[in-house]
């Protein structure tokens, strides 16, 4: 059973209560448009109970929607918690024999960074389904350790992908390097952002599809501060909400 805290709320609706305030006093910082960056909660490990949990606070800025990366666990989960109506992200690395099921099972991806991914997306994505939204994953630090496509072949894939016509492209996602460092944190979102809005031009090319290019998927529960300065549109939190869990990976 969750523990509970004084006057009824859980353990959870106390850290995202938390969370919530310090998303709405960034955007006042950083002069963002109050309500403007939505709370992503990264559940991947986590019980689908805890999700129900959240999903029923029903708290502004949260949304009903999670992310996953882990595709067996995510199919579990979103069986289980079918009756809710939640909307599913999809963050972790896409390996090509996956990519029926995430077609099939969700509603955003956010690590797209190879046309073969996205091609495999939209020709997998089922009939009668909307399009599958999807965000392109920048290597912005240039680690060889994590997914991504780099600056250089960002436009080239931006332009590919938007001609596909069960993809709907809305924006980029990154993961910076680790650092303690606000300006090194700010600097590497900024980067991200320019990028952004350096495609918004491509996204206005006559012959690709209808553009909705409006999402930055960029920040985590260490630096969420200065991904909302930087433009920020999702944040994507799991420790801050669910509390630590025992295996830590690079996705929150």
């Amino acid at each position: 059973m969750p523990e509970n805290y004084p006057g009824g709320k859980t353990d959870i609706e106390q850290r995202l209560r938390k969370l919530i305030a310090r998303v709405r006093f960034a955007e006042k910082t950083y002069q963002r448009v109050p309500g403007s960056v939505q709370i992503l909660p990264v559940s991947k490990t986590r019980s689908a109970q805890s999700l129900a949990e959240v999903a029923a606070l029903k708290l502004p800025g949260v949304g009903g929607a999670f992310s996953e990366s882990y595709l067996q666990e995510a199919e579990n989960k979103i069986t289980q918690l079918a009756g809710l109506n939640l909307q599913w992200h999809f963050i972790g690395p896409i390996q090509s024999n996956k990519t029926q099921s995430i077609a099939r099972l969700f509603h955003w991806v956010h690590g797209v960074d190879r046309i073969k991914i996205a091609q495999r997306l939209n020709n997998q994505r089922p009939t009668g389904l909307p399009p599958l939204n999807v965000c392109l994953q920048v290597n912005i630090s240039g680690e060889p350790s994590k997914s991504g496509v780099s600056l250089g072949a960002l436009p080239t894939l931006a332009q590919q992908v938007a001609t596909l016509p069960n993809l709907r492209l809305r924006g980029l996602m990154a993961i910076p390097a680790a650092s303690k460092n606000m300006a090194v944190q700010r600097a590497a979102f900024a980067a991200v952002y320019e990028a952004f809005h350096s495609l918004a031009f491509h996204s206005r090319t006559p012959g690709m599809a209808e553009p909705k290019w409006d999402t930055l998927s960029m920040g985590m529960s260490t630096d969420l501060e200065a991904a909302i300065a930087e433009g920020a549109t999702i944040v994507r939190i799991g420790t801050d909400i669910f509390g630590p869990r025992v295996v830590q990976d690079t996705a929150d």
